[in-house]
């Protein structure tokens, strides 16, 4: 990389080396086997893309002067442009379902800058925030199951998930040979926490569980059926299949493994039996934190990949997770965005991917990506030293981490 921040001959030398096309790469890297390098991801996932802020000072550096295209409002993170892609050698490209079309499935514009979701949820982007915060959860409060059982939840037979989308992803797959990633929604755990509220729910899983369970049930019949009707559409045209729910804190899980295991993992197993059953594509699950404790059961119920891998997170060490779970899951991540590639000089960032590449490169089984979307204070040239340094360092026969 030059002085002022450009990317020199890397992506140049990159694809002169490659012998693979990056969809190869990257289905070989979640099979297991080392590739002509290690894959690279930005933009395929909404939690693997960039904020908008970032974004824009990213489109500056390329001089894409494009309108921004918002991808999670929540999170506010958009897009990543096709030439800024194809500039960057990033392998994957992002897929998702299309938006609703039934009344009862749309989000509504609420007064003083906040917004109500299908799910019946609030949300409130204060002033000084780049994010939206949970403003009022539907069934906070003393409730009982009735409450939630007639609770308005959204139609998953919406017609609109799946019109057209097949002939959209098979001209994205004519397209382009780079890795197609489908985005579906998968977010149980997350979502009953929002709909009953974080005190609520925490004091649900003490003391009613069965409450929980309940919520829980009517949530996963809400989901399932987009995730059916989606994979049935094009489960076959896509390489990887990106799910989310959070599972962990940033020292241990949310609740106990056994509470996990008893009241979550069924939900999770329901639908990603849905999945899997549908498409062949290894499937990819986001939960940010300290998640060793449940990694096996994660692999159990069908995940072959972990993302985003917080190294930073209590027993997340990198080449312990790679030791222990390293012949049954995949890693997709592990570049530390709190206090690196944000804060961190470019020989910070290149010794970063170094070492990460180093622990969870050989024998294959990484993508290269920060641990969640890129934040609004991490440098432009700190990500392109990000993407260089994986160019660089992740080219087979690894040149790093030779001593393991």
């Amino acid at each position: 990389m030059s002085a002022d921040g450009q990317l020199t001959g890397g992506i140049s030398e990159a694809r002169t080396a490659a012998t693979m096309t990056p969809r190869q790469r990257v289905v070989r890297a979640l099979a297991h086997q080392e590739t002509d390098r290690v894959p690279i991801d930005l933009g395929s996932t909404w939690i693997s893309t960039t904020t908008i802020p970032f974004y824009e000072r990213l489109k500056r550096h390329f001089g894409v002067d494009r309108p921004t295209v918002l991808m999670e409002r929540n999170m506010q993170v958009c897009h990543v442009d096709e030439e800024i892609l194809a500039q960057l050698a990033i392998d994957t490209r992002f897929v998702c379902y299309n938006a609703p079309e039934l009344d009862c499935n749309q989000s509504v514009e609420l007064a003083d800058g906040h917004y109500r979701d299908p799910w019946g949820i609030e949300w409130r982007k204060p002033p000084t925030s780049f994010y939206y915060d949970l403003y009022r959860a539907p069934l906070a409060g003393e409730i009982t199951s009735n409450d939630i059982l007639h609770h308005p939840w959204p139609d998953p037979s919406d017609p609109g998930y799946t019109r057209g989308l097949r002939a959209r992803v098979e001209a994205m797959r004519a397209g382009t040979d780079c890795a197609l990633v489908l985005n579906l929604s998968l977010w149980v755990l997350q979502c009953s926490q929002n709909v009953r509220g974080y005190e609520d729910w925490y004091i649900d899983l003490a003391t009613q569980p069965d409450l929980l369970e309940c919520l829980a049930d009517c949530l996963t019949e809400s989901m399932i059926g987009v995730l059916e009707s989606v994979t049935d559409e094009i489960g076959d045209l896509v390489d990887v299949i990106s799910v989310s729910d959070d599972i962990g804190h940033q020292d241990r899980l949310c609740m106990s493994p056994a509470t996990y295991r008893r009241v979550f993992k069924p939900r999770h197993a329901r639908m990603m039996q849905a999945i899997c059953t549908r498409s062949k594509a290894p499937v990819m699950w986001h939960t940010c934190g300290s998640v060793v404790e449940v990694i096996d059961d994660l692999a159990e119920i069908g995940v072959a990949c972990l993302n985003p891998v917080q190294t930073t997170a209590a027993r997340m060490d990198p080449r312990q997770l790679k030791r222990d779970f390293g012949d049954r899951m995949a890693f997709w991540g592990g570049i530390d965005t709190m206090h690196v590639l944000n804060r961190g000089s470019r020989d910070d960032v290149r010794r970063e991917v170094g070492a990460k590449i180093g622990a969870l490169a050989p024998g294959g089984g990484y993508i290269i990506n920060p641990t969640h979307n890129v934040q609004p204070d991490v440098p432009v040239e700190n990500l392109l030293a990000m993407i260089d340094a994986g160019l660089e360092f992740g080219r087979y026969p690894l040149s790093v981490g030779t001593e393991r």
